[in-house]
């Protein structure tokens, strides 16, 4: 009986790193996709692997252009016949990218996002675990119509929720409000909720070529609007805040919001890192009833860099209105 066919598409990161050090140190991205496929014990019991390199890149230089011809790639293979897709990438911005991914994924077969957080060099490699638990989950019939999920330490994530919470750990990848939907035990992959996702943003052909300016900036203690102020509206597409609690900022940025407001999209997000941004709590200058007067629009339960994906994704499909923005957020947003 013939095996399913996984394609396995790589990126770069810390799971395709090695040293030429004798202490394992200065580590850099150099095994291609077949090298580590080939280093997975049992893979080929499993499934038919079809790996590709598609960069040899660290995390911190991963870019949106580059994430979207990763996702033509990623097409092009289910529609070659592959049940699913597994990237492998660096773990810095991994929420980031498979968020990215999963706007614009269409197709029902499972496209899996995993890394590591020690090389293939080191004692006690992930990198190995991580892959084979992502191919798994790509076989996983109740995988189909879930979206990109983000497969780390025997856990699955939905890619919307998902966020690197430790610098360090293996355990590194936490969905905070509401955790993982599925885990890998026993070489099972196994759910706990039902597959529901939101459809997935249209993209045609041209647009993809495009690359939106869409900062994100983050206020702090006596935050005087000044890194806002220094933006210029014919200068972005868009601009994302990282706020105080539910997305609060001071009363001097607030000005600076309204100004932006009126000429640009500007979402607001908290910097919390869990919680959903507030609507109808506090009134004071710089408050989420404030900033939603001036124009502004609530990012609900997005993390800051996740509004700023989604703001950058609508942008890359032309111009963008408030009311585009507010319609996508609601949807995206919430639970």
């Amino acid at each position: 009986m013939s095996l399913p066919t996984v394609a396995i598409g790589a990126l770069g990161g810390t799971i395709a790193s090695t040293s030429s050090a004798t202490d394992g140190s200065e580590i850099v991205p150099t095994l291609s996709a077949e090298r580590l496929a080939a280093a997975v014990p049992g893979l080929g019991e499993l499934a038919s692997v079809r790996a590709e390199t598609l960069a040899q890149l660290p995390s911190p230089s991963l870019d949106e252009p580059t994430i979207v011809r990763t996702l033509a790639w990623a097409q092009a293979a289910v529609d070659a016949g592959a049940q699913g897709v597994v990237i492998t990438q660096g773990t810095d911005t991994l929420e980031e990218s498979s968020y990215l991914l999963d706007l614009f994924w269409d197709r029902p077969e499972p496209l899996v996002v995993t890394g590591a957080m020690r090389s293939p060099q080191a004692a006690g490699a992930d990198g190995p675990a991580n892959l084979l638990t992502a191919v798994r989950c790509v076989l996983e019939p109740d995988s189909r119509g879930r979206g990109v999920l983000v497969a780390f330490d025997d856990e699955l994530h939905q890619a919307r929720w998902v966020a690197k919470t430790d610098s360090m750990s293996t355990s590194a990848f936490r969905s905070a409000g509401f955790g993982p939907i599925g885990r890998c035990v026993e070489g099972e992959v196994v759910y706990g909720v039902p597959a529901d996702r939101v459809p997935a943003l249209s993209l045609s052909a041209g647009q993809e070529a495009g690359d939106p300016r869409v900062p994100l900036v983050a206020t702090y203690l006596g935050d005087d609007g000044y890194v806002l102020e220094a933006i210029r509206a014919e200068d972005v597409d868009g601009v994302v805040i990282a706020g105080f609690g539910a997305g609060h900022v001071s009363a001097r940025m607030a000005e600076a919001v309204g100004r932006l407001a009126g000429q640009v999209p500007v979402v607001f997000a908290s910097r919390t890192g869990s919680g959903p941004t507030g609507r109808a709590m506090y009134g004071y200058p710089g408050s989420e009833i404030d900033l939603l007067a001036r124009g502004a629009v609530g990012a609900g339960w997005l993390l800051p860099v996740k509004a700023r994906l989604l703001l950058w994704a609508m942008a890359l499909r032309g111009p963008v209105t408030r009311a585009d923005v507010v319609r996508e957020f609601e949807v995206r947003g919430r639970p």
